[in-house]
Order: C-alpha cells, then sequence, then structure tokens
C-alpha cells in the first residue's frame, strides 16, 4: 500500500483485492476473514477494510453470508464486443456453463421480429427461451427467433451446448452481426428468474446475425445480471 499515494487507501486494497479475484489468486470460496484481522494484518484501520470490502459486495466480487463471513465469489464475466456466443464465452472463462430451457417452439413472426428477420410477418419462425447459468447461478436470459427449419434444435441439445454451436454444425457460415447494448431495470418475473431484486439494472443486448450469403439466421433479445457481467469495447484513434 503507497501511504504517499492520493489514492485513497480503501480503493488501493479494493484494487488489490479485485486483482487476486480477477487472476485466480483469491479462488471462489476462498474466505477473507473478519474486517479486525484483516485490518490489523494489513497494518490498515477497520473502516478503510470495510469501505474496501463495500466496493468489492457492490461490484458482485465479494459476498457477505451470516454465519460465514465474507466469500469470494466467481468473478464477472467481460464479454468481448465480437461475433461470439454467452456460452462459449463462459467456457472459454472456466465458468462451466449450463442452460434452462423454458420455451422451445414454432410461432408466427410479429412485426419486429419479421423485420428483423427479413421475412413476411406471420411467418413460421423458431422461438426459444433459456436461462443461462454459471456454476449453477443465473446469468442471463436469453430470447432467440430463428427461420423456421434452419436448425431444428430439441431441448436436450439446447441444454448441452449453445446456440451457435448448433447453427455451424448446420453448416452455416456466421459471418457478421448487426447489435445493440443498452441497460433497463429488472421486472418481477426477470428478477425472479435472475435471481436480483426486482428493479435491479440489468444489460440489454439485441443482435441480429447473418451468414455469409446476408441471410439473417438469428435475432436474439438478451438480459444479463449488471452485477455479473459486463461487455469491452475496444476503440481505436483515428489517425
Amino acid at each position: 500500500m503507497d501511504r504517499t499515494s492520493p489514492v485513497p487507501l480503501y480503493f488501493q486494497l479494493a484494487r488489490q483485492l479485485e486483482s487476486a479475484v480477477e487472476n485466480g489468486t483469491l479462488t471462489p470460496g476462498t474466505l477473507l476473514g473478519n474486517e479486525i484481522d484483516l485490518a490489523t494484518r494489513l497494518g490498515l484501520s477497520r473502516p478503510t477494510v470495510r469501505q474496501a470490502i463495500q466496493t468489492l459486495v457492490d461490484k458482485g466480487l465479494l459476498v457477505r453470508r451470516r454465519g460465514v463471513g465474507t466469500q469470494v465469489v466467481h468473478s464477472r464475466v467481460r464479454r468481448p464486443m465480437e461475433l461470439s456466443s454467452l456460452y462459449d464465452d463462459l467456457a472459454a472463462a472456466g465458468q462451466r456453463p449450463a442452460t434452462r430451457v423454458l420455451v422451445n417452439r414454432l410461432e408466427s413472426a410479429a412485426g419486429p421480429v419479421a423485420a428483423a428477420l427479413g421475412v413476411p410477418e406471420g411467418t413460421e419462425v423458431r422461438y426459444l427461451e433459456r436461462l443461462r447459468t454459471a456454476h449453477g447461478e443465473p446469468m442471463a436470459y436469453l430470447c432467440n427467433h430463428l427461420p423456421a427449419g434452419i436448425v431444428e434444435p430439441d431441448t436436450e441439445q439446447l441444454e448441452t451446448t449453445g446456440l451457435y454451436r448448433m447453427l455451424r454444425s448446420a453448416a452455416l457460415t456466421l459471418h457478421s452481426a448487426r447489435q445493440a447494448v443498452g441497460a433497463r431495470a429488472a421486472t418481477a418475473e426477470e428478477a425472479a428468474l435472475l435471481d436480483e431484486p426486482e428493479g435491479a439494472p440489468l444489460l440489454t443486448m439485441e443482435r441480429v446475425t447473418f451468414d455469409d450469403t446476408g441471410r439473417a439466421v438469428e435475432y436474439g433479445s438478451h438480459l444479463y445480471r449488471a452485477t455479473r457481467y459486463s461487455f469491452e469495447f475496444q476503440l481505436m484513434v483515428r489517425p
């Protein structure tokens, strides 16, 4: 800790703890001990330690459990802004993804869905609703529409693999996507699914994916827990 730095000590401690969680030095389930012990070991005041811990609790990296103490939880998933699936991103991050299928049916495309997929309104499309979890913890609520017949996924397949893997296995070449990211408050139903309080902030993503012929092959409308998930952008400065 740099006591001569203008950066507050609580913030320095929070950054060090966050880095230890992200690089795996502090693994999920690790107990940090109580604030008094931490303050004594680190030579800091108890309020400083308490504020640092609260910062990481607010970020979803630590949790206070009654009778247990402060414990490390699984780190937030940082998803790059590229054409990849949540399932593959979670698997690559060692997060053990799993899926609960809520809806898998054929239905008539309403106006917005038909426009996104480039088909006439009323055309039959495949509709999927899934709850994606990692280590048994809800991460995202996924709603997808696909042109009928492009793939015929059964529920068992959807529970054990990602949608993009299924599309690629059907000899489709995913080429590009149009995507919008936003945020809004969770409804009561969404909050119950994602284990968040009603009104909690959720990240939103709408994506239309195209194959190498320019055909729309998937329209997704997804919700992510803001405490467990973030999107990362790489920005380039124009010369």
